[in-house]
């Protein structure tokens, strides 16, 4: 009768224990998320400052033709790019693939790239007009979008 009512301690012990690191393993799972959601509203922080500080080295670009002004464009673009890639292709792991079996990313900055060395052939020619600058800008902020987005 004694063994009886000592497992029946150590089994509500037990019970006791389970609870609670279910208990722990449940708040340890949301304050992993929550610092997830963190860190993902900061790397959508940084990567808006960076299109912002695009959108604005691009109406420079656009407004001076000055090869110092299109220098720090494309470094903006190159840091753009790499945040995206390294976070936001890490995070989502979801990249669809076209009928060569390529990247649909990897095809989007080989035009961003495209675009940058269009766009320093019309800086360069300077009949071309600020428009034709605008347009290459602007080819260049929406391919940017659809990298991260």
């Amino acid at each position: 009768m004694c063994g009886l009512k000592i497992s029946q301690e150590i089994r509500g012990q037990m019970e006791t224990s389970q609870k609670k690191l279910q208990m722990n393993t449940s708040q340890g799972k949301n304050f992993e998320s929550m610092v997830q959601k963190e860190a993902g509203q900061l790397r959508d922080h940084e990567l808006n400052r960076l299109m912002e500080k695009l959108s604005s080295q691009g109406e420079k670009v656009a407004r001076f033709r000055s090869f110092q002004d299109l220098a720090k464009y494309k470094q903006l673009v190159k840091e753009f790019v790499h945040e995206a890639v390294q976070y936001g292709m890490d995070l989502k792991q979801s990249r669809s693939f076209s009928m060569g079996g390529q990247s649909q990313k990897l095809t989007i900055v080989e035009k961003i790239d495209q675009q940058l060395t269009d766009l320093t052939e019309t800086v360069l020619n300077q009949e071309k007009k600020s428009i034709d600058i605008l347009d290459h800008i602007g080819e260049i902020k929406g391919l940017l979008m659809n990298l991260y987005t």
